[in-house]
């Protein structure tokens, strides 16, 4: 079957159903859809604000005892700007779920390295390995500073029950450690065994995850962030490498990152194919 004839690329209407600020600059939007309700922790939806744009999105909420799926949007640009503004009832289009999500080991101790709104697609992922028993994790998020903490006393109550390390880090230190995220991760990858890393934020922050991953010698799974338009492969704007971000990640393995390592972390690509530098 061809990709553009698949029920998940079929453009399906839904209102908002709720409304959440997060943060200062982050909001959820609530909204029912049986098709993107199906999606993998780490996967991504194509979202139409109408007379704006379309626009790729992680999915923050998927299993919710509602029934709900949720994204979230900080405002960074036109169409970001229009979700924000979209109130309990407004129409939104939606495409997807499309690509490859985390792959979830069921056992060992997890290590999960989140920053910004990296933090959307690692909370479906945590909340999917608290599912199994016996497992450890340490969940590290950074941001710039408190207020911009995403998600985090939602993450604090998803691993009450098991056994878990939450560590905060903040640019200014106005909570948690003054420090990148990526700080406490290397302490701790220093002293502890760990079967499993997963990365999602600024790709700086991930290519470093990426050197510490092959310097000890842990795999890495890590979510790249790629110019989309078509979502399924055909239009090339979101190459790296060899691969498609929409169709073969947006999560990658180490493995398939040390192939695109003179891309991955220095640059991407615009909508006209030109290099822009990271």
């Amino acid at each position: 079957m061809s990709a553009w004839l698949t029920v998940a690329n079929r453009l399906r209407t839904v209102r908002v159903a709720a409304v959440k600020d997060e943060t200062p600059t982050a909001k959820s939007l609530m909204f029912y859809d049986k098709t993107a309700a199906k999606a993998s922790p780490g996967q991504f939806v194509m979202v139409w604000i109408p007379g704006v744009d379309e626009i790729p999105m992680s999915l923050s909420s998927i299993k919710t005892k509602e029934g709900a799926v949720g994204i979230t949007v900080e405002a960074v640009g036109e169409a970001t700007i229009s979700l924000q503004k979209m109130k309990v009832g407004g129409v939104i289009g939606i495409r997807g779920p499309f690509g490859n999500g985390y792959k979830v080991v069921k056992t060992g101790n997890v290590m999960i390295v989140g920053g910004g709104t990296g933090l959307v697609s690692l909370v479906p992922l945590a909340q999917e390995i608290a599912k199994h028993k016996g497992r450890s994790i340490a969940f590290l998020l950074g941001a710039k500073t408190h207020s911009e903490l995403l998600f985090l006393e939602r993450i604090e109550t998803l691993l009450a029950r098991m056994n878990n390390r939450i560590i905060a880090t903040t640019e200014d230190g106005s909570y948690g450690m003054k420090c990148l995220v990526t700080e406490p991760a290397e302490q701790l990858l220093g002293k502890e065994k760990f079967d499993m890393i997963y990365a999602c934020g600024p790709e700086m922050m991930m290519h470093k995850m990426f050197l510490l991953a092959e310097r000890f010698k842990v795999p890495l799974q890590a979510s790249l962030e790629r110019f989309m338009r078509c979502s399924v492969g055909l239009c090339g704007t979101c190459v790296i490498g060899r691969y498609r971000v929409c169709k073969d990640g947006p999560v990658f393995s180490g493995d398939q990152l040390r192939e695109v390592k003179d891309e991955f972390g220095h640059f991407r690509r615009g909508f006209d194919g030109k290099k822009i530098g990271l």
